[in-house]
């Protein structure tokens, strides 16, 4: 459905992303991350046709984004982080037009808006001035022009961006509806909402695809390089570096990281390769005389993954993404 070979884009002598490849089949719904800065954006404008490539080939559903511009731009739906919409016009109106600018035949349009207001739940709202809008319903209606013609493919840069805790969990229910019509590319920088909305994860960082698999097997993988991470509340005397010195006696133990939470009260997260750790660290911590109110192997996240495989990387003041 979405094939990028090769992608290359340069901004004067700087790569804004290097040799990017992957493939999107029909029906999926794939999660684009990386810091800012990364080629995300990028990559996103170059598939949707709004920004050229310096090397390397992209298409959707057979067209090349480049020589068959118009053809494979009626087959993507684009939603970029700036939501693109006319404020003084109403929604049925400003959809017409959508219709109109991308080729929609007379007959199917009114058709076509009825299907965008119906899919983004804005019946109650058609006849609306779209600047009077929450902003929760303004990205509904940025949803709705970019379905309004019938992409197979829908690119959203940042949907959830300035939502609220409600307002997301809504964006993110209606994309996973859409993923279940449209192939989809999500950009996102709420990992959570990634995890709970998209089947895979490709993450790219200083413009290079760094990985790329299920949620699950990416933090899989991760505890298996890593090894398992504790997490222990803690009551006793003393320092977080006294705690820290005791809990780096255990064998097996890389990293120990201590803070207060209360009064004489410390959580410690500890970071090692054994596979008994949880005992041995329990053991120590008793005869050190601490007493141990909690204790468990801490689940990782996308965001342990995205971090591990990003943390070095300092954003790019030229691409702000």
């Amino acid at each position: 459905m979405i094939e990028v070979q090769g992608l290359t884009k340069f901004y004067g002598e700087r790569p804004a992303i290097q040799d990017v490849t992957f493939s999107v089949p029909k029906g999926q719904v794939l999660g684009f991350l990386g810091p800012n800065g990364a080629g995300k954006s990028t990559t996103m404008r170059i598939l949707a046709g709004f920004l050229g490539m310096s090397a390397g080939t992209a298409s959707v559903d057979g067209f090349d984004v480049f020589s068959h511009s118009l053809e494979a731009r009626r087959r993507i739906g684009y939603l970029p982080e700036t939501n693109p919409l006319y404020d003084e016009m109403r929604v049925t109106g400003f959809l017409d037009l959508m219709c109109r600018l991308r080729g929609v035949p007379p007959s199917k349009r009114r058709g076509r808006v009825e299907h965008a207001i119906e899919a983004c739940g804005l019946q109650d709202r058609r006849r609306d001035v779209i600047g009077r809008l929450s902003k929760g319903l303004r990205q509904r209606v940025g949803l709705a022009q970019a379905i309004v013609h019938d992409p197979i493919a829908l690119i959203l840069d940042e949907p959830t961006a300035g939502l609220d805790v409600a307002q997301t969990r809504e964006t993110r229910n209606l994309v996973k509806e859409l993923g279940r019509q449209h192939t989809v590319i999500l950009s996102s920088h709420i990992l959570p909402e990634v995890s709970a909305t998209c089947e895979r994860v490709l993450i790219i960082n200083e413009g290079r695809i760094v990985a790329d698999d299920t949620p699950q097997r990416l933090t899989e993988r991760l505890g298996r390089d890593h090894g398992p991470q504790i997490e222990m509340l803690l009551r006793g005397e003393g320092g977080a570096e006294e705690i820290e010195a005791k809990l780096r006696e255990v064998a097996g133990v890389d990293e120990v990281l201590v803070s207060a939470e209360g009064d004489e009260m410390w959580r410690a997260v500890v970071n090692g390769t054994s596979a008994g750790l949880r005992e041995e660290l329990t053991r120590v911590a008793v005869e050190a005389g601490l007493g141990v109110r909690e204790v468990h192997a801490r689940r990782l996240t996308l965001e342990d993954v995205f971090l591990s495989l990003t943390a070095d990387d300092e954003p790019d003041p030229a691409e702000q993404e």
